[in-house]
């Protein structure tokens, strides 16, 4: 069952959302405006309205409706060969930051809204019952959206072109990453980063063989609810264990939740409804997403292919402030208690040593030949190293001495650079 958070992703990322809430109250707007007209029965009443004829007032509409759709054609082609394009050069993965831009889907509801509201006005012009009816002022809003349009476009094809560019990409996957981090791993504040007790879910597991849920579905884990699944537990006096991590693809019929006793079909399916399940992986609840973003877009910039090193070390840049900001927020333990204070949910959570994995491991193995890519590594790992909590820094110099070894093997002249920037672990 879809559930909020995941429509509401569905709906950022969709092309026609906006534009339908354009295109419905264009269809409002015709329709008042026209009433209007019919109200003030005359085209003289102020300077701006229009003032010609019922047949050049259709003329001029039928002008209008017709760029739009000449506009509307463009954007949509524009559109496409910009998901291509991304999609090609930087990673499939980063096409969710072009289908979410507000501004790309405004433009393209305004051209569809002026082309709307034009066929709207145009029906009632001329040739009804009261005689050579002229709506004067829709034929003026309409003039205005047609100037909108132009002034919309020439802002698309300026926004499109910077858009594009990796290093805007690279950026907007980083801001996304951030909000989720933000989300996720909220700021306490007596600033207290270190994890709650990992031993604990041990502990409720060892009870025994548990039941399993099964999904009845395939698909990510795009979300948890978290709170939702306490409630179900302790309504059931049950103890539950949500198998797969945020991300993790789950195929249908494979265990999704463990719990500690027999459950109804009622009670499995509302614990079935608190994990969502969605086609691919989303930034609801999933900060390795978007740090996968990154590394998919730097590991494509280091393909012989591709050859670019410089949107590698951006890439790699960004990931240096997302685990700056990781490296510093406390992580909430994996053993959730209801309001009763005992176990009633135990969730797999990323933890940071997987994410330092993630964001130097595969960039470690492809970047080793690109002198640049391989300072901006040792940097990132080393300042990282220095800025957050003792407790958090082994996992550090480990991806630390793995880059040291390949260097060793494949830059060999890149040593003595690399411990100038290494510390000492």
């Amino acid at each position: 069952m879809p559930t909020l958070g995941s429509v509401t992703e569905r709906l950022r990322t969709s092309l026609w959302f906006i534009p339908a809430l354009f295109v419905i109250g264009a269809l409002i707007g015709g329709t008042v405006t026209v009433a209007i007209d019919r109200q003030l029965g005359t085209s003289d009443q102020a300077f701006f309205l229009y003032g010609g004829s019922a047949a050049g007032a259709r003329s001029v509409l039928s002008t209008i409706a017709q760029s739009m759709l000449t506009f509307t054609g463009l954007v949509f082609t524009v559109t496409m060969l910009v998901l291509q394009l991304a999609s090609s050069q930087l990673s499939p993965r980063v096409l969710r930051t072009f289908l979410a831009d507000r501004q790309n889907q405004a433009v393209l509801g305004l051209f569809v809204a002026t082309f709307v509201y034009t066929l709207v006005v145009i029906r009632d012009v001329g040739g009804d019952q009261e005689g050579d009816f002229v709506p004067a002022l829709s034929v003026w809003v309409s003039f205005v959206l047609l100037l909108a349009s132009v002034a919309a476009f020439i802002y698309y094809i300026n926004h499109m072109a910077h858009a594009i560019r990796a290093s805007t990409v690279i950026a907007s996957i980083a801001d996304d990453t951030r909000a989720v981090i933000d989300r996720v791993y909220p700021e306490r504040a007596d600033g207290d980063s270190r994890e709650l007790d990992a031993a604990q879910p041990q502990a409720v597991r060892a009870a025994g063989d548990w039941p399993v849920v099964r999904s009845d579905g395939a698909g990510a884990v795009v979300s948890v609810d978290r709170q939702g699944l306490i409630d179900v537990a302790v309504s059931s006096g049950a103890v539950v264990e949500v198998v797969p991590r945020t991300g993790d693809f789950v195929p249908e019929n494979t265990p999704l939740l463990r719990v500690s006793r027999e459950l109804s079909d009622a009670e499995a399916d509302k614990l079935r409804s608190c994990v969502a399940l969605g086609r691919e992986r989303t930034m609801q609840q999933d900060v390795a997403f978007g740090l996968r973003q990154l590394v998919d877009v730097a590991s494509r910039a280091l393909s012989p292919s591709t050859n670019d090193p410089t949107t590698a070390a951006q890439a790699i840049d960004r990931l240096y402030d997302l685990l700056v900001v990781l490296a510093n927020r406390p992580f909430p333990g994996p053993l959730l208690t209801g309001p009763d204070s005992k176990p009633r949910v135990v969730v797999n959570e990323w933890t940071w040593p997987e994410y330092v994995q993630l964001a130097s491991e595969e960039l470690t193995d492809y970047g080793t030949a690109h002198v640049q890519v391989v300072r901006r590594l040792a940097a990132m790992l080393a300042g990282v190293a220095e800025q957050c909590p003792v407790d958090r820094r082994q996992p550090l110099y480990a991806a630390l001495d793995r880059l040291r070894s390949h260097v060793a093997e494949q830059q060999p002249a890149l040593r003595a650079d690399l411990e100038r920037i290494i510390p000492s672990s």
